[in-house]
């Protein structure tokens, strides 16, 4: 599994209707309104890295209303799942 964290500037008219576009696409997993630099933080899980690519280069980078994007691709996830599931194994 691969994921990717987009980070997105978006024209300030389009934030909404953009973030429910991204969200309704095959392999972006959530989508969230954020403070700061950046409008709109999209979390992309898809199997491989081409898979990626036609996700992130082909569908959202081509929406209206983006006016730039940086995509961070994780080397691993850790989540509070993860850690509660191999203490629940009695692994430590």
């Amino acid at each position: 599994m691969v994921t990717a964290v987009v980070l997105i500037k978006a024209q300030t008219d389009k934030v909404t209707a953009l973030a429910e576009q991204m969200a309704e696409l095959e392999g972006v997993s959530e989508v969230f309104s954020v403070a700061g630099q950046y409008d709109l933080v999209a979390l992309v899980r898809v199997r491989e890295n081409e898979d990626l690519a036609r996700v992130i280069s082909d569908k959202v980078r081509k929406l209206p209303g983006i006016v730039s994007s940086e995509t961070l691709i994780a080397f691993k996830v850790y989540s509070k799942q993860d850690i509660e599931a191999a203490f629940s194994l009695g692994l430590d």
